[in-house]
């Protein structure tokens, strides 16, 4: 197949490097915009960011606050690190659809489009991991 060819429609061997690729460079940035743009702001929580936790119904709202500010900043690193990426991007996950649903809820697509898009983003690594560049592969080889 003509060169190309394998870069417009990928093939065996492109495929699988370009992905790797691919799922690196998502994971870090995505990573890394959680964990700075939008955890570091939240660790210690204020007062106010306890507030909307507390608005939304969860119980004892200043430790979900924090759960939340973790999930964001150490979830994020840990993403970006490729450091036990599924459950990293499963609480990544988990906070940006309470974020869209609740918190966000009723504003319409355009205030919740950045929750649903890191949202979207986690699902790659949820279901396939951190790929073959990342700690987890360290310990996959152990």
């Amino acid at each position: 197949m003509p060169s190309w060819k394998k870069l417009a429609f990928g093939g065996a061997a492109a495929s699988s490097a370009f992905s790797e690729l691919g799922l690196l460079v998502l994971r870090v940035f995505a990573g890394l915009g959680m964990a700075f743009a939008h955890g570091l702001g939240k660790v210690p929580p204020e007062s106010g960011f306890v507030d909307v936790v507390e608005n939304l119904g969860f119980p004892s709202p200043t430790f979900f606050a924090w759960a939340a500010g973790f999930a964001e900043l150490l979830g994020g690193l840990f993403l970006a690190a490729g450091f036990l990426t599924r459950l990293s991007a499963l609480t990544i996950l988990t906070t940006m659809l309470v974020a869209a649903f609740g918190h966000l809820a009723g504003a319409g697509f355009a205030a919740q489009e950045m929750a649903l898009l890191y949202a979207a983003a986690m699902l790659p690594f949820l279901f396939a991991g951190c790929g073959r560049v990342g700690v987890d592969q360290l310990f996959r080889q152990s």
